[in-house]
């Protein structure tokens, strides 16, 4: 679920509209509830109202801030891995020079059609759909790669480096495909302890007392957008490869681009 909605719901869109909600539905309850108990809108219950604010607020700012930090650190080990897959396709890409030029084109078209491949599996993997025609580009690469009969010891050399190169992208897209498939966010029980904590931080403002209506409304409000906007944060931080926070694809954008270059 959290996937699709960061795949279809803009930043820009999911924001305003997890706070419109959130802070709405915390300004409305605290509407019914001041009409419903008169008694709340005194000041005798507030002593123990502040305590409990403390005490929940102080546990919701240190378990959102590990988590929060869990996923980015998540994020960060996703970006490495794009920049070294991207870095490496560019090194199979600059070594092409090194082979004859019948080698080198049947290289160059197939470490292009797997880099394209390896482009579309991006969001692909990260959503939990296969896609078995990036390994096929792959497997052929490799046996590209294979057929190349050296015809001297500097080819020998390149090709040796090539085929490490080869190795290491290999297993940077294992690495990359897996990460994209377990790392999907919190699972229930801590999405559970997200969404409790987050409603009694809103349900100790929704109980504070006060005879100024138009101050308890803001405050209410005050704290439920800051409870949306700590869930819009856990949601984009859920999916090292999707969203606008997530890991992009312009390492091997720019492989691409170089492979094409290099075709003209």
């Amino acid at each position: 679920m959290s996937s699709w909605i960061v795949t279809n719901v803009p930043s820009a869109l999911l924001l305003p509209a997890l706070i419109i909600v959130v802070a709405g539905t915390a300004v409305l309850i605290k509407v019914l509830v001041r009409r419903r108990f008169p008694a709340l809108r005194g000041d005798s219950h507030n002593d123990t109202t502040r305590f409990a604010y403390g005490v929940i607020g102080f546990v919701f700012a240190f378990f959102v801030g590990f988590l929060a930090n869990s996923m980015w650190g998540q994020i960060n080990s996703a970006d490495a891995r794009a920049a070294t897959e991207g870095s490496t396709a560019m090194q199979l890409a600059r070594s092409l020079t090194d082979f004859d030029k019948e080698d080198s084109d049947r290289i160059r078209q197939s470490l292009l059609a797997y880099e394209r491949a390896a482009a579309a599996e991006w969001p692909l993997v990260a959503r939990g759909e296969a896609y078995p025609e990036a390994e096929d580009a792959l497997r052929v690469l490799r046996e590209t790669y294979q057929n190349v009969q050296p015809r001297n010891d500097a080819q020998s050399r390149s090709l040796g480096i090539a085929m490490n190169n080869l190795d290491k992208t290999s297993a940077l897209r294992s690495e990359r495909v897996f990460q994209a498939a377990t790392d999907t966010g919190p699972p229930w029980s801590l999405w559970a302890v997200v969404l409790v904590i987050s409603g009694m931080v809103l349900g100790c403002a929704i109980v504070y007392g006060g005879e100024k209506a138009f101050a308890q409304y803001a405050m209410t409000a005050a704290i439920g957008a800051l409870v949306a906007t700590i869930l819009f944060l856990i949601l984009e931080l859920s999916h090292p490869y999707l969203g606008d926070i997530g890991t992009s694809a312009r390492p091997l954008s720019e492989a691409i681009r170089l492979l094409e270059l290099s075709e003209k």
